[in-house]
């Protein structure tokens, strides 16, 4: 068996479920609407569920059309079918610096809500008013796993880094003036951290955080499951 279904534009990865834990999700950008709900029919059927990231509303209505359960979201630009996946312990905490990042944010909560994960979203404790994050700092001790989305100079992941026992996953953002270089200097503040148990996905990518989450806590399933 080849493990992957041919398209005409395309091999579905129907077996990376079995592989990895989680079903094969759907980049939006530079897929047609056409091409992203065939490929989402074909997920959906296989798992019983599908995500789409980075998603138009043509997309969108394209797949509520055939998925009226599908749900999208313009915020976070992701369309989900949310099926009945293994709830994961724990809980995931997505904080962010600014309002301004809360696109990327969601795109992080949305998606690893999808995967099984609970989260609790705490926004807007970026470092200009350190007093907003210490003042929250109860919740975000109770998470398992932390994903940190700023932007400016992305200080936001090294602070919480220094305050938890956690594993901090850095998230920069291209929110910022010119030198922000739309987050090279974010990405490159969070990849020189001083604070320890700080990783770093690639600017904006709300979606490989979540991930990444995710997988932290299906080993956290699977070690309490033996």
């Amino acid at each position: 068996m080849s493990g992957y279904e041919e398209m005409e534009f395309c091999k579905v990865d129907v077996d990376r479920e079995e592989r990895t834990g989680f079903p094969e999700v759907i980049f939006g950008l530079g897929k047609t609407a056409e091409q992203t709900e065939a490929i989402f029919d074909r997920i959906a059927q296989r798992h019983g569920r599908a995500l789409v990231t980075r998603a138009t509303s043509e997309m969108a209505e394209r797949i509520a059309a055939q998925y009226p359960n599908a749900i999208y979201d313009p915020v976070s630009r992701l369309v989900r079918l949310d099926g009945e996946p293994r709830r994961l312990p724990g809980t995931v905490a997505v904080l962010t610096g600014g309002t301004s990042d809360i696109p990327v944010a969601e795109e992080a909560a949305g998606t690893a809500e999808w995967m099984g994960c609970r989260v609790d979203r705490i926004y807007d404790v970026g470092v200009a008013g350190l007093h907003r994050l210490l003042a929250q700092m109860d919740r975000i001790r109770e998470a398992s796993v932390v994903i940190a989305v700023a932007g400016m100079e992305g200080a936001l992941a090294s602070v919480a880094g220094g305050l938890v026992r956690r594993p901090v996953i850095a998230v920069p953002t291209s929110v910022g003036y010119g030198a922000n270089l739309q987050g090279v200097t974010t990405m490159l503040a969070m990849l020189t951290s001083c604070a320890s148990g700080v990783s770093v996905v690639n600017i904006d990518n709300g979606f490989g955080a979540a991930y990444q989450a995710a997988v932290i806590l299906q080993l956290v399933a699977e070690a309490s499951e033996k």
